[in-house]
Protein backbone atom coordinates (compact mmCIF):
# COMPACT_ATOMS: atom_id res chain seq x y z
CA UNK A 1 0.00 0.00 0.00
CA UNK A 2 1.19 3.86 -0.76
CA UNK A 3 1.31 6.61 2.17
CA UNK A 4 -2.09 7.82 1.86
CA UNK A 5 -3.69 3.95 1.94
CA UNK A 6 -1.51 3.04 5.10
CA UNK A 7 -2.90 6.75 6.96
CA UNK A 8 -6.11 5.28 5.88
CA UNK A 9 -5.89 1.99 7.45
CA UNK A 10 -3.96 3.53 10.50
CA UNK A 11 -6.58 6.35 11.33
CA UNK A 12 -9.76 3.54 10.95
CA UNK A 13 -7.81 0.93 13.50
CA UNK A 14 -6.70 3.45 15.89
CA UNK A 15 -10.05 5.16 15.86
CA UNK A 16 -12.06 1.73 16.20
CA UNK A 17 -10.03 -0.60 17.82
CA UNK A 18 -7.07 -1.58 20.82
CA UNK A 19 -4.69 -2.79 17.98
CA UNK A 20 -1.27 -1.39 17.11
CA UNK A 21 -0.53 -1.30 13.74
CA UNK A 22 2.60 -1.57 12.82
CA UNK A 23 3.74 0.33 9.84
CA UNK A 24 7.01 -1.19 7.57
CA UNK A 25 8.86 0.52 5.12
CA UNK A 26 12.13 1.74 3.87
CA UNK A 27 13.86 4.79 5.03
CA UNK A 28 12.33 8.21 3.29
CA UNK A 29 8.79 6.40 1.96
CA UNK A 30 6.52 9.04 4.40
CA UNK A 31 5.87 6.64 7.36
CA UNK A 32 6.83 8.80 9.85
CA UNK A 33 4.72 11.75 8.15
CA UNK A 34 2.13 9.69 7.54
CA UNK A 35 1.60 8.63 10.60
CA UNK A 36 1.95 12.13 11.95
CA UNK A 37 -1.04 13.48 9.75
CA UNK A 38 -3.20 10.36 10.25
CA UNK A 39 -2.81 12.18 14.21
CA UNK A 40 -3.72 15.24 12.91
CA UNK A 41 -7.08 14.53 11.22
CA UNK A 42 -8.46 12.29 14.07
CA UNK A 43 -7.33 15.10 16.37
CA UNK A 44 -5.04 13.52 18.59
CA UNK A 45 -1.69 14.82 20.19
CA UNK A 46 1.07 12.96 18.44
CA UNK A 47 4.41 11.74 21.18
CA UNK A 48 7.24 10.37 19.18
CA UNK A 49 9.62 7.42 20.97
CA UNK A 50 12.81 7.19 19.05
CA UNK A 51 13.55 3.71 20.48
CA UNK A 52 16.86 3.86 19.31
CA UNK A 53 18.06 6.48 21.70
CA UNK A 54 15.93 5.50 24.66
CA UNK A 55 17.49 2.87 27.43
CA UNK A 56 14.96 1.12 29.91
CA UNK A 57 14.86 3.93 32.62
CA UNK A 58 13.43 6.30 29.51
CA UNK A 59 10.49 3.76 29.27
CA UNK A 60 9.49 2.36 32.82
CA UNK A 61 10.73 5.36 35.02
CA UNK A 62 13.73 5.60 37.66
CA UNK A 63 13.00 3.65 40.88
CA UNK A 64 12.59 5.22 44.22
CA UNK A 65 11.85 3.88 47.54
CA UNK A 66 8.55 4.68 49.78
CA UNK A 67 9.51 3.77 53.17
CA UNK A 68 9.81 0.09 52.27
CA UNK A 69 7.84 0.02 48.89
CA UNK A 70 9.95 0.46 45.58
CA UNK A 71 7.90 2.57 43.24
CA UNK A 72 9.44 3.81 39.35
CA UNK A 73 8.69 7.12 38.39
CA UNK A 74 6.26 8.39 35.54
CA UNK A 75 8.25 8.84 32.41
CA UNK A 76 7.34 12.23 31.01
CA UNK A 77 6.26 11.36 27.37
CA UNK A 78 3.52 9.39 28.92
CA UNK A 79 0.11 10.31 28.71
CA UNK A 80 -2.40 11.36 31.64
CA UNK A 81 -5.72 9.73 31.81
CA UNK A 82 -7.14 12.72 31.15
CA UNK A 83 -5.08 14.32 28.77
CA UNK A 84 -5.91 14.47 25.22
CA UNK A 85 -6.28 11.83 23.44
CA UNK A 86 -2.88 11.18 22.40
CA UNK A 87 -1.17 8.52 19.49
CA UNK A 88 2.20 7.51 21.09
CA UNK A 89 4.30 6.47 18.05
CA UNK A 90 7.05 3.82 19.30
CA UNK A 91 9.61 4.64 15.98
CA UNK A 92 12.16 2.81 14.85
CA UNK A 93 11.12 -0.12 16.95
CA UNK A 94 14.02 -2.58 16.04
CA UNK A 95 16.65 0.06 16.06
CA UNK A 96 16.63 -0.34 20.19
CA UNK A 97 19.99 -0.81 20.75
CA UNK A 98 19.69 -2.90 24.02
CA UNK A 99 18.06 -6.31 24.12
CA UNK A 100 16.55 -4.79 27.66
CA UNK A 101 14.48 -1.48 26.00
CA UNK A 102 13.49 -3.82 22.94
CA UNK A 103 12.27 -6.30 26.20
CA UNK A 104 10.39 -3.55 28.06
CA UNK A 105 8.68 -2.12 25.18
CA UNK A 106 7.02 -5.49 24.49
CA UNK A 107 4.53 -5.52 26.97
CA UNK A 108 3.70 -1.42 25.70
CA UNK A 109 2.89 -2.74 22.09
CA UNK A 110 0.66 -5.50 22.85
CA UNK A 111 -2.83 -4.34 22.77
CA UNK A 112 -4.19 -4.66 26.14
CA UNK A 113 -6.37 -7.57 27.06
CA UNK A 114 -10.09 -7.81 27.62
CA UNK A 115 -10.98 -5.27 30.73
CA UNK A 116 -7.65 -4.28 30.98
CA UNK A 117 -5.21 -1.73 30.55
CA UNK A 118 -2.52 -1.21 28.11
CA UNK A 119 0.56 -1.26 31.02
CA UNK A 120 4.34 -0.43 30.81
CA UNK A 121 5.82 -1.89 34.16
CA UNK A 122 3.71 -0.36 36.85
CA UNK A 123 2.23 2.63 34.51
CA UNK A 124 -1.01 2.10 32.74
CA UNK A 125 -1.95 3.59 29.34
CA UNK A 126 -6.02 4.87 29.45
CA UNK A 127 -8.11 3.45 26.85
CA UNK A 128 -8.21 7.09 25.33
CA UNK A 129 -4.63 6.53 24.01
CA UNK A 130 -3.34 4.80 21.49
CA UNK A 131 -0.06 3.36 20.20
CA UNK A 132 1.67 2.73 16.35
CA UNK A 133 4.76 1.42 15.61
CA UNK A 134 7.18 1.84 12.36
CA UNK A 135 10.16 -0.14 11.53
CA UNK A 136 12.50 -0.76 8.59
CA UNK A 137 12.51 -3.69 7.04
CA UNK A 138 15.18 -6.18 7.89
CA UNK A 139 16.81 -6.71 4.65
CA UNK A 140 19.87 -6.48 5.12
CA UNK A 141 20.37 -2.73 4.39
CA UNK A 142 19.47 -1.35 8.08
CA UNK A 143 21.30 -1.93 11.27
CA UNK A 144 18.12 -3.66 13.04
CA UNK A 145 17.49 -6.01 15.40
CA UNK A 146 15.29 -8.80 14.36
CA UNK A 147 11.99 -8.77 15.91
CA UNK A 148 11.02 -12.20 17.30
CA UNK A 149 7.65 -13.72 16.23
CA UNK A 150 5.73 -12.84 19.80
CA UNK A 151 5.97 -10.04 19.03
CA UNK A 152 5.01 -9.51 15.50
CA UNK A 153 2.27 -11.51 16.00
CA UNK A 154 1.15 -8.78 18.87
CA UNK A 155 1.15 -6.10 16.08
CA UNK A 156 -1.58 -5.61 12.88
CA UNK A 157 1.61 -5.03 9.61
CA UNK A 158 1.40 -2.61 7.24
CA UNK A 159 3.85 -2.86 4.65
CA UNK A 160 4.66 0.54 2.46
CA UNK A 161 5.90 1.05 -0.80
CA UNK A 162 6.55 4.01 -2.58
CA UNK A 163 3.77 5.52 -5.34
CA UNK A 164 4.47 8.30 -7.44
CA UNK A 165 0.98 9.53 -7.38
CA UNK A 166 0.84 9.68 -3.81
CA UNK A 167 4.54 11.48 -4.02
CA UNK A 168 3.06 14.08 -6.24
CA UNK A 169 0.38 14.89 -4.46
CA UNK A 170 2.97 15.35 -1.15
CA UNK A 171 5.06 17.24 -2.93
CA UNK A 172 2.41 20.04 -4.87
CA UNK A 173 0.65 20.31 -1.31
CA UNK A 174 4.03 21.07 0.22
CA UNK A 175 5.30 23.27 -2.55
CA UNK A 176 8.34 21.30 -3.45
CA UNK A 177 10.67 22.82 -6.29
CA UNK A 178 9.17 23.12 -9.55
CA UNK A 179 11.94 21.33 -11.56
CA UNK A 180 12.15 18.52 -8.62
CA UNK A 181 8.86 17.25 -9.43
CA UNK A 182 8.92 18.19 -13.24
CA UNK A 183 12.08 15.70 -13.30
CA UNK A 184 10.47 12.99 -11.57
CA UNK A 185 7.43 13.41 -13.08
CA UNK A 186 9.42 11.56 -16.30
CA UNK A 187 11.57 9.45 -13.97
CA UNK A 188 9.57 8.34 -11.51
CA UNK A 189 11.90 5.46 -11.36
CA UNK A 190 13.93 7.69 -9.62
CA UNK A 191 11.96 7.47 -6.50
CA UNK A 192 12.43 4.64 -3.93
CA UNK A 193 12.33 1.35 -5.73
CA UNK A 194 9.51 -0.80 -5.36
CA UNK A 195 9.23 -4.45 -4.38
CA UNK A 196 12.11 -4.43 -2.26
CA UNK A 197 11.98 -7.36 0.24
CA UNK A 198 10.28 -6.43 3.94
CA UNK A 199 8.77 -9.64 4.71
CA UNK A 200 8.87 -10.35 8.57
CA UNK A 201 7.55 -13.74 8.34
CA UNK A 202 3.94 -13.41 10.02
CA UNK A 203 2.09 -16.96 9.64
CA UNK A 204 -1.55 -17.67 11.02
CA UNK A 205 -1.74 -17.60 14.81
CA UNK A 206 -5.14 -17.87 17.29
CA UNK A 207 -4.42 -14.63 18.24
CA UNK A 208 -3.96 -13.30 14.68
CA UNK A 209 -7.06 -14.56 13.65
CA UNK A 210 -8.88 -12.58 16.92
CA UNK A 211 -7.16 -9.85 15.58
CA UNK A 212 -8.38 -10.18 12.00
CA UNK A 213 -11.93 -10.69 13.95
CA UNK A 214 -11.72 -7.44 15.58
CA UNK A 215 -11.16 -5.48 12.26
CA UNK A 216 -13.83 -7.04 10.57
CA UNK A 217 -16.54 -6.58 13.03
CA UNK A 218 -15.41 -2.96 13.72
CA UNK A 219 -13.33 -1.36 10.61
CA UNK A 220 -14.04 -0.94 7.20
CA UNK A 221 -11.09 -0.80 4.43
CA UNK A 222 -11.49 -0.36 1.20
CA UNK A 223 -11.84 -3.70 -1.06
CA UNK A 224 -8.00 -3.53 -2.37
CA UNK A 225 -6.50 -3.28 1.03
CA UNK A 226 -8.44 -5.80 2.92
CA UNK A 227 -6.41 -8.57 1.87
CA UNK A 228 -3.05 -5.88 2.32
CA UNK A 229 -4.19 -5.39 6.26
CA UNK A 230 -5.07 -9.25 6.77
CA UNK A 231 -1.61 -10.15 5.13
CA UNK A 232 0.42 -8.68 7.31
CA UNK A 233 -1.63 -10.44 10.42
CA UNK A 234 -1.78 -13.90 9.38
CA UNK A 235 0.36 -13.97 6.55
CA UNK A 236 -0.13 -13.73 2.46
CA UNK A 237 -1.24 -17.12 1.86
CA UNK A 238 -3.80 -17.09 4.68
CA UNK A 239 -5.00 -14.18 3.83
CA UNK A 240 -5.51 -14.84 -0.09
CA UNK A 241 -7.37 -18.17 1.85
CA UNK A 242 -9.88 -16.51 3.80
CA UNK A 243 -10.75 -13.71 1.16
CA UNK A 244 -11.43 -16.53 -1.42
CA UNK A 245 -13.57 -18.06 1.13
CA UNK A 246 -15.54 -15.22 1.84
CA UNK A 247 -15.94 -14.52 -2.00
CA UNK A 248 -17.41 -18.03 -2.28
CA UNK A 249 -19.63 -17.41 1.12
CA UNK A 250 -20.73 -13.62 -0.16
CA UNK A 251 -23.82 -14.66 -2.42
CA UNK A 252 -25.00 -17.40 0.22
CA UNK A 253 -28.20 -16.69 2.60
CA UNK A 254 -27.43 -16.46 5.75
CA UNK A 255 -27.75 -19.42 8.37
CA UNK A 256 -30.72 -19.47 11.64
CA UNK A 257 -27.37 -19.91 13.82
CA UNK A 258 -25.96 -16.61 12.27
CA UNK A 259 -28.66 -14.67 12.36
CA UNK A 260 -29.34 -16.25 16.23
CA UNK A 261 -25.83 -16.41 17.70
CA UNK A 262 -23.62 -13.82 15.50
CA UNK A 263 -26.11 -10.99 15.13
CA UNK A 264 -23.41 -7.78 15.38
CA UNK A 265 -21.11 -9.84 12.63
CA UNK A 266 -23.50 -10.44 9.98
CA UNK A 267 -26.33 -7.53 10.77
CA UNK A 268 -24.98 -5.52 7.79
CA UNK A 269 -25.19 -8.91 5.39
CA UNK A 270 -29.06 -9.42 6.67
CA UNK A 271 -30.23 -5.99 5.84
CA UNK A 272 -28.38 -6.41 2.36
CA UNK A 273 -29.21 -9.71 1.46
CA UNK A 274 -31.78 -10.36 -1.42
CA UNK A 275 -35.56 -11.01 -1.52
CA UNK A 276 -35.18 -14.85 -2.93
CA UNK A 277 -31.89 -14.87 -0.28
CA UNK A 278 -33.78 -13.62 2.25
CA UNK A 279 -36.88 -16.11 1.43
CA UNK A 280 -33.92 -18.87 2.44
CA UNK A 281 -32.49 -17.54 5.52
CA UNK A 282 -36.26 -17.37 6.75
CA UNK A 283 -37.54 -20.73 5.55
CA UNK A 284 -34.12 -21.72 7.42
CA UNK A 285 -35.06 -19.50 10.80
CA UNK A 286 -38.76 -21.27 10.77
CA UNK A 287 -37.36 -24.66 10.55
CA UNK A 288 -34.60 -24.18 13.20
CA UNK A 289 -37.23 -22.61 15.23
CA UNK A 290 -40.03 -25.17 15.15
CA UNK A 291 -37.20 -28.24 16.24
CA UNK A 292 -36.00 -25.99 18.85
CA UNK A 293 -37.93 -23.23 20.00
CA UNK A 294 -36.39 -22.51 22.97
CA UNK A 295 -34.14 -19.07 22.95
CA UNK A 296 -31.73 -17.38 25.08
CA UNK A 297 -32.57 -13.73 25.92
CA UNK A 298 -29.82 -12.80 23.38
CA UNK A 299 -30.82 -14.79 20.87
CA UNK A 300 -35.04 -13.46 21.22
CA UNK A 301 -33.54 -9.53 21.22
CA UNK A 302 -31.29 -10.93 17.79
CA UNK A 303 -34.28 -12.64 16.49
CA UNK A 304 -36.39 -8.87 16.80
CA UNK A 305 -33.45 -7.19 15.03
CA UNK A 306 -33.33 -9.77 12.46
CA UNK A 307 -37.27 -9.11 11.87
CA UNK A 308 -36.90 -5.40 11.97
CA UNK A 309 -34.63 -5.00 9.11
CA UNK A 310 -36.93 -6.73 6.77
CA UNK A 311 -38.93 -5.06 4.18
CA UNK A 312 -42.36 -4.96 5.44
CA UNK A 313 -44.09 -7.80 3.16
CA UNK A 314 -41.04 -10.54 4.03
CA UNK A 315 -41.37 -9.22 8.04
CA UNK A 316 -44.84 -9.98 8.07
CA UNK A 317 -44.23 -13.65 6.30
CA UNK A 318 -41.60 -14.43 9.01
CA UNK A 319 -44.26 -13.52 12.11
CA UNK A 320 -47.08 -14.84 10.63
CA UNK A 321 -44.96 -18.49 10.48
CA UNK A 322 -42.91 -17.71 14.01
CA UNK A 323 -46.69 -17.25 15.58
CA UNK A 324 -47.79 -20.87 14.47
CA UNK A 325 -44.97 -21.82 17.43
CA UNK A 326 -46.24 -21.76 20.45
CA UNK A 327 -42.86 -20.66 22.50
CA UNK A 328 -41.70 -18.84 19.89
CA UNK A 329 -44.99 -16.46 19.56
CA UNK A 330 -44.94 -16.10 23.68
CA UNK A 331 -42.11 -14.15 23.05
CA UNK A 332 -43.10 -12.18 19.94
CA UNK A 333 -45.89 -10.86 21.75
CA UNK A 334 -44.22 -8.94 24.69
CA UNK A 335 -45.25 -5.31 25.20
CA UNK A 336 -41.37 -4.42 24.51
CA UNK A 337 -41.35 -5.73 21.17
CA UNK A 338 -44.39 -3.68 19.91
CA UNK A 339 -42.53 -1.60 17.85
CA UNK A 340 -41.31 -4.15 15.56
CA UNK A 341 -44.14 -7.26 15.93
CA UNK A 342 -47.48 -4.56 16.57
CA UNK A 343 -47.99 -3.85 12.40
CA UNK A 344 -47.26 -7.29 11.39
CA UNK A 345 -49.33 -9.38 13.66
CA UNK A 346 -52.31 -6.46 13.59
CA UNK A 347 -53.01 -7.27 10.14
CA UNK A 348 -52.33 -10.96 10.33
CA UNK A 349 -55.21 -10.30 12.37
CA UNK A 350 -57.03 -8.13 9.88
CA UNK A 351 -56.07 -10.82 7.67
CA UNK A 352 -57.74 -13.89 9.64
CA UNK A 353 -61.33 -12.07 10.08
Amino acid sequence: MNVEQMKLVVKEILSKTDLTPCVVGHRGVGKTAGIIQACRDLDRRYVSLRLGQMEVGDLVGIPFRDGETMHWSRPSWLPWDDDQPTVVHCDELNRAQQEDTLQAIFQFVEPPAEGRLRALHTHTLARRHKVVVSINPPDGSYQVATLDRALIDRMVMLYVETDYQCWARYAAERELSGEVRRFLAGNAGLLARQGAPMDLLVEPSERGWEMVSTLRKSCRFPADLEMEVYAGIVGKEAAIMFMRWLADHKGRPLSAAEILDQWGEVAERARAQRDDVQAATINDLTATLAASPTLTAEQEQNLVNYIAVLPRDLCFALVKALLRIPKVALLLVQDKYDGVIYDAVEAISQEAR
